[in-house]
């Protein structure tokens, strides 16, 4: 059975036996129920009705137990900056540091951070207090130092990387703040990179546009310097592309007859282009005339320290 509410104002009474279907029109703005009426309506202990709750914010508590973890960012006076070699236990942490920037067999990093000697080249890791206690200390940055060829007082720095999670907190700036102090206390006062994406970063950091250098790979003291220059150096600018000769020459002379008549003389130029300027070409932050092995255009730096 289906029954109708008007919207004005009559007495309802609802047989208990017979609970009816009641259809609300939109027009209903006002419903009054008798409270003496309402204790004649039984409620179906089998029927409960579908509630939905919205909780404020800080009505919602949730179980410590579900909870996401936080990355703890460690503070910045507790980093410390310690070479590979003396560390040999956070090899692994190191390599995986390094590999989630650059992809690479794990057994190739391993071998080259087992390089790493105070002879140079170098690893060096930016490392943070561990919260457990006699627990490792985790490793939070890296970068490489090699010596520059021909240059006893610079050093290249490379692979220089920061854990993803740590990024943007002020840890890249201390490694290299580190790599200055370190490389100042054993008599260099220069530092050479290259950078494709990070020239902002690194020209907050005092860094200028410089010239290509060469880093050595390997160094030794029975090893004669004069030795050192037969290596390759680093990879120049490209060279100006050159016309060829447009000079006439003397048409050959075939095995039998008269000779070819020469080619007719070429026009002359209407316009001339102004001269090449001479020196390198001025350098500048948004172009740049060095590639990687890649390709990729990079741009080297370097810092008096």
């Amino acid at each position: 059975m289906e029954l109708i509410l008007s919207t004005s104002p009559a007495e309802l009474t609802l047989d208990p036996t017979c609970q009816p279907e009641l259809t609300l029109k939109s027009s209903l703005t006002k419903l009054t129920l008798d409270p003496t009426c309402q204790r004649e309506l039984p409620l179906d202990s089998t029927c409960h009705p579908k509630m939905t709750f919205s909780p404020s914010a800080a009505e919602l508590t949730l179980d410590p137990e579900h909870q996401p973890e936080k990355t703890l960012a460690p503070s910045l006076a507790e980093l410390t900056l310690e070479p590979v070699h003396r560390r040999p236990e956070l090899l692994d942490a190191c390599a995986d540091l390094i590999n989630d920037e650059w992809p690479r067999s794990r057994a190739s990093r391993l071998h080259s951070l087992g390089q790493s000697s105070d002879a140079f080249p170098l690893c060096l890791m930016l490392l943070s207090p561990n919260p457990t206690p006699e627990a490792a200390p985790i490793v939070v940055g890296h970068a490489r130092l090699s010596r520059v060829l021909n240059q006893p007082q610079s050093l290249l720095v490379e692979t220089v990387v920061v854990a993803r999670a740590l990024r943007g907190r002020g840890f890249g700036r201390r490694l290299m703040e580190g790599l200055e102090v370190f490389a100042r206390a054993r008599g260099f006062r220069k530092l050479h990179l290259t950078t494709h994406d990070q020239l902002h970063f690194y020209t907050h950091l005092g860094y200028q546009l410089g010239e290509p250098v060469q880093g050595l790979v390997f160094t030794s003291r029975q090893l004669p310097a004069t030795l050192l220059n037969f290596f390759p150096m680093a990879l120049s600018p490209r060279l100006p592309w050159k016309a060829p000769n447009l000079t006439v020459q003397a048409a050959p002379r075939g095995p039998k007859g008269p000779p070819l008549p020469p080619p007719p003389p070429l026009p002359e130029c209407l316009t001339t282009s102004p001269p090449a300027p001479s020196g390198p070409p001025p350098k500048s932050l948004l172009e740049t005339q060095y590639q990687n092995m890649r390709g990729c255009p990079i741009f080297w730096m370097e810092k008096d320290i």
